[in-house]
């Protein structure tokens, strides 16, 4: 119970932090007092599963992170609803990696799944990013399927 109390602590601090609120808006928006948030935040005390809710939805995470992310185990803060950060990985001599198991695990990649490879190069955001290809598909819709078509045409 004394882990979950200092998880929720530190995620409300720096969930409010992160997003530039006062104790006086988080309460307001709460329909608490600002010495309650201010408790919760301390560890004084821990906001009930109703408030806890409220506070997972007005910070846009989940209710379980909210209470279960450990930001000192984790080496990370507390991340938005379904956003990770899955760690590092080492780029092997001919360019491979390995997913780590908890990505693999959460996105339910297994063994021959089809992955699409994003780059951003530029030097302000440069980047690599890894997506499913139905979901690739789904979102860019038929017109990547005729791009991809016309250039294995020559058109």
């Amino acid at each position: 119970m004394n882990n979950s109390k200092n998880n929720i602590a530190a995620n409300l601090r720096y969930l409010r932090s992160c997003h530039s609120l006062s104790l006086e808006k988080v309460s307001e928006q709460i329909g608490v007092t600002r010495q309650a948030v201010a408790k919760w935040e301390s560890g004084i005390s821990l906001p009930d599963i109703l408030n806890c809710e409220a506070l997972a939805d007005l910070y846009d995470v989940s209710l379980n992170d909210l209470v279960r992310f450990d930001p000192e185990q984790e080496g990370v803060p507390i991340g938005p609803k379904n956003k990770h950060i899955f760690g590092t990985v080492t780029i092997g001599e001919r360019g491979q990696i390995v997913l780590p198991k908890k990505a693999r695990d959460t996105l339910k990649l297994k063994p021959g799944d089809t992955l699409v490879v994003l780059g951003d190069s530029d030097p302000k955001s440069a980047g690599i990013a890894l997506v499913s290809s139905d979901t690739f598909l789904r979102i860019t819709g038929k017109s990547i399927n005729i791009f991809f078509k016309s250039k294995e045409d020559g058109t």
